[in-house]
């Protein structure tokens, strides 16, 4: 670590403690060369991945766009904020742990859908209806025969 005193890069940690939150790790530290001390903390930088839109332009992932898409879709739904807290934190965990550096924005739609499906039924069609761009009754059936016949099971309707 350089000092920020006299840019010399030498320098000592003299203490090292843990956050009150927990977070982040506090080190005093001594330039070997001005004698000066200074702290720095440490913490983890969790980067989420750009996102690839279908246009090709790349975006910076926007938590408040993916919670606004699925509070859209769950308006006047029985679904609690803490659930949706929980949603929109396991696609961001999905995203995380890809340890891809961007996203395709399709992938990243099958994430939201997945989320709503065991959210509420009527969130999940209203959701796809518009990302996948229904163009006549016969989509919103088989969404609707998406979730409620079982795989492996489908008959008829086609």
């Amino acid at each position: 670590m350089k000092c920020p005193f006299c840019n010399n890069a030498d320098t000592q940690v003299v203490d090292s403690r843990v956050s009150e939150e927990g977070d982040a790790i506090r080190r005093r530290r001594r330039c070997v060369a001005c004698d000066r001390r200074f702290t720095t903390y440490e913490r983890a930088e969790l980067v989420l991945p750009a996102v690839v839109k279908r246009n090709g332009t790349r975006v910076e992932f926007d938590q408040g766009k993916l919670r606004g898409s699925m509070n859209l879709a769950l308006r006047k739904r029985p679904v609690s904020t803490e659930e949706v807290d929980a949603a929109v934190a396991r696609v961001e965990e999905k995203l995380l742990v890809s340890g891809e550096r961007e996203v395709n924005s399709g992938h990243l739609g099958e994430l939201v859908m997945e989320e709503l499906r065991k959210l509420d039924q009527v969130a999940y069609v209203r959701f796809a209806s518009v990302y996948k761009s229904f163009e006549d009754i016969g989509e919103f059936v088989k969404a609707i025969d998406e979730i409620t016949i079982p795989k492996g099971s489908r008959v008829g309707r086609n």
